[in-house]
């Protein structure tokens, strides 16, 4: 008689066991974000947050992703800066809206789990939340044998901030004369990986040796202290966070209608690496425009009889800030180079 072997999950590639350790990691440092708000533990169906402090409020939401920076991690075999590049991605999306975080869910999704690397990546979503004040009360953690590469996994975020409804930051106050301030970049920050790797290690050829590593996983920062700053006080009129579209696409989207935003070329300094990917690969100015930040983050809209005051308040938070464009009338929202 033929007896049938009994089969288990682990050996269908899912290994329970190891998923509770990632998880046990996991709340450990969810809980160094938790905040009086935070109602749930880790480990619940759902997360809850207990929403006050407001008289009128909106819940600014945003999801994303590191893009292909993760590859990165993957080829060094250092995981634990990609989950604050993650944070601060989705901390600068809805503070260009006026919104201070309020919490963050993450997933976290590979083909073999690994605790030791869930455990360094969310320790470094941990660190981003507690930079921005922001409580990690979910999220998930997947094994999914067959989906993905030995070694690899993927990484999402999504964010819930607030903001009082008269306080939006909707850009419908901009005006022509405004002056548009740039904040710097640390870096690439999490846009344009696919064309640097292609650059750096198919054309160059070069070896990713540890001073290109720390280059390249640079973390994208986060520009909420100098933005809530800018806003306490009554004067930022608008923002633009600088990512997939560079300056030319993410510029105009702060703008109403009407109105173009003029940059002028070399009013702050692009960043070395941006100049070393152009080298290598001969890039036309509209793709580099377009894909690299080239050395600004965030670019802010102040009126023009606010910007001394502004420049007070980023010299106080030692920000270095550069004034880098105006807005003027245009029939198209666009932006202009000159």
């Amino acid at each position: 008689m033929t007896v049938k072997k009994q089969l288990a999950y682990k050996d269908a590639g899912v290994d329970i066991d190891e998923a509770d350790r990632a998880v046990s990691l996991i709340r450990r440092h969810a809980r160094t974000t938790f905040t009086r708000e935070v109602l749930t533990d880790i480990g619940s169906f759902g997360g809850g947050f207990l929403l006050s402090g407001f008289k009128n409020p909106v819940l600014v939401s945003s999801a994303d992703g590191v893009g292909t920076k993760i590859k990165i991690a993957f080829m060094t075999g250092r995981h634990d800066t990609i989950g604050e590049d993650l944070v601060n991605h989705c901390v600068n999306d809805i503070a260009v809206q006026g919104a201070a975080p309020l919490f963050f869910l993450d997933y976290f999704a590979a083909g073999k789990l690994h605790a030791s690397v869930a455990d360094q990546v969310v320790a470094g979503v941990a660190r981003g939340c507690r930079y921005n004040g922001c409580a990690l009360i979910g999220g998930e953690t997947a094994e999914m044998p067959g989906l993905y590469q030995p070694g690899e996994y993927d990484l999402a975020g999504f964010i819930v901030g607030a903001v009082e409804r008269k306080a939006m930051l909707d850009g419908n106050s901009i005006t022509s004369g405004d002056i548009l301030i740039g904040l710097p970049s640390t870096g690439l920050h999490t846009n344009g990986y696919s064309l640097a790797r292609k650059l750096l290690f198919d054309v160059a050829r070069l070896r990713l040796d540890r001073q290109l590593s720390d280059e390249l996983l640079k973390v994208h920062r986060s520009y909420l202290k100098p933005m809530r700053a800018l806003i306490s006080e009554k004067i930022l009129k608008g923002a633009a966070h600088i990512t997939g579209g560079g300056i030319t696409d993410n510029t105009p989207r702060m703008l109403p209608g009407g109105l173009a935003a003029e940059i002028k070329i070399g009013s702050w300094p692009v960043l070395p690496i941006f100049e070393k990917l152009r080298a290598i690969g001969d890039i036309p100015d509209d793709d580099y425009r377009r894909t690299f930040n080239l050395g600004i983050g965030m670019i802010l809209a102040v009126s023009k009889r606010n910007l001394a005051k502004a420049w007070s308040v980023l010299d106080r938070l030692e920000e270095r800030s550069y004034e880098i464009g105006r807005v003027v009338e245009s029939r198209t929202k666009r932006l202009i180079y000159v």
